[in-house]
């Protein structure tokens, strides 16, 4: 199959214009773009899909740009319902060089279609309003605007000029991209396609009927069960290791229920689709074995956290589940206790008021009942005197202590400072 061919197999397709065309153009190196705008200081995994497409289109000889919007993210693309919180022009930037170096693990920055880092802000920035309207601004259609799905689904509850005017920007700079780079093609999630049309119809424009570009939508990323993609217990699993560990990042993957992770192998990983295939299969056959999340697991944590950082989730996963959690180091602890109940205690405190106040036990008889019946551990020692209580000197590195009934209802217990 062709490389579009290979596109659709995975399920990365959803709108082409001009299909036939976009197939002609790609027989040759060709640029393509995809704009990230930096309204926090990391990208998380629901922008993997875009990213790993320009990995694909690097890879099959093609030269991607990844665009940060250091000034469309002073706006925000429109939302479904409410309008973003406008972030100050230092914050904007900040963001765009963090995410500046996420995207240095997906893109290669060398060789004859090294990858681009592009930012708006470099033409958006010094333009004056006369200049953004007067050259920009009359070659829009008011009416033409209002049948974007983005405008569109926001006029009832309230839209700003201020969002209202995003696309203009958008398909300025697919505009800026075509004249310095010969950027032919734009990507983007399902929700971009009309950004991705405006920026057509200004190119034609400006450039002449002769000027050929396209644009490509890949569907945006669904759980089966019709929860959001990319988050865990509500929380975003960022591409920032400091801000997601190794571990919970790994974690996320390997609990991918069996009804998705085929589509996401399709989607997020570089796998052949017949190495893909052989997975599918062992989900059929044997998901206990978990091969499919298994290798999505190790493969897109190797990219994000390196080998050191796959290394250090796969020891916390094993110890954690099959070992002793005491031979990992303490901040190993700490990434695999992550979600665990915490509690705050003194130096001295007994491990019957431990086991309460970490909610192991309901009342001080229930946690006489479980240390008599041998089910409960100190910092990896099992606990048989009902006197035992937790000292400092003998926690990890003095600042906490771990207790655990039975193999995995485990507290962190934090000594007070």
């Amino acid at each position: 199959m062709n490389f579009i061919e290979e596109l659709k197999w995975r399920g990365l397709v959803k709108d082409v214009t001009d299909y036939d065309g976009l197939v002609e153009q790609l027989k040759t190196p060709t640029t393509v773009y995809c704009g990230f705008d930096p309204t926090a200081d990391s990208l998380h995994v629901g922008h993997l899909q875009q990213i790993i497409l320009l990995r694909r289109y690097q890879q099959a000889c093609h030269r991607p740009i990844a665009l940060c919007g250091g000034f469309t993210g002073m706006i925000g693309d429109p939302r479904p319902t409410t309008e973003r919180k406008l972030l100050s022009h230092e914050e904007v930037l900040h963001n765009a060089e963090c995410i500046k170096g996420q995207l240095s693990r997906f893109l290669s920055f060398e060789g004859e279609n090294a990858a681009i880092m592009e930012n708006n802000n470099n033409w958006l920035g010094s333009m004056s309003l006369l200049d953004f309207l007067r050259e920009y601004g009359k070659l829009f259609n008011v009416s033409y605007m209002l049948q974007k799905d983005t405008i569109k689904k926001r006029l009832d509850t309230g839209l700003s000029y201020t969002e209202f005017s995003y696309t203009i920007l958008q398909a300025m700079d697919f505009l800026k991209l075509f004249e310095k780079y010969n950027c032919r093609i734009q990507i983007g999630g399902s929700d971009q396609w009309g950004n991705l049309t405006s920026g057509m119809e200004l190119i034609r424009k400006v450039k002449g009927e002769d000027a050929r570009v396209w644009g490509i939508t890949s569907p945006l990323i669904t759980k089966s069960d019709g929860s959001k993609f990319g988050k865990s217990e509500g929380r975003n699993i960022w591409l920032d290791p400091k801000r997601t560990s190794a571990y919970e990042f790994y974690q996320f993957w390997l609990n991918t229920p069996d009804a998705d992770i085929v589509g996401y192998l399709k989607r997020l990983s570089m796998r052949t689709p017949e190495e893909i295939e052989a997975l599918a299969e062992s989900v059929k056959n044997a998901p206990e074995k978990r091969e499919a999340q298994k290798a999505l697991a190790e493969e897109l944590t190797a990219t994000v956290h390196g080998s050191e950082g796959l290394a250090s989730a796969q020891r916390i996963t094993d110890t954690f589940f099959h070992g002793d959690i005491m031979t990992l180091s303490p901040g190993e602890i700490k990434d695999a206790l992550a979600d665990a109940p915490k509690a705050e205690i003194t130096d001295g405190t007994t491990v019957i008021d431990a086991l309460i106040a970490g909610g192991i036990a309901r009342s001080k008889g229930d946690a006489r009942k479980l240390i008599q019946q041998g089910a409960v551990t100190l910092n990896g020692q099992k606990v048989t005197d009902l006197a035992a209580v937790c000292r400092k000197s003998e926690g990890v590195e003095g600042e906490f202590s771990i207790l655990r009934k039975g193999r995995r209802n485990y507290v962190l217990l934090q000594f007070a400072a």
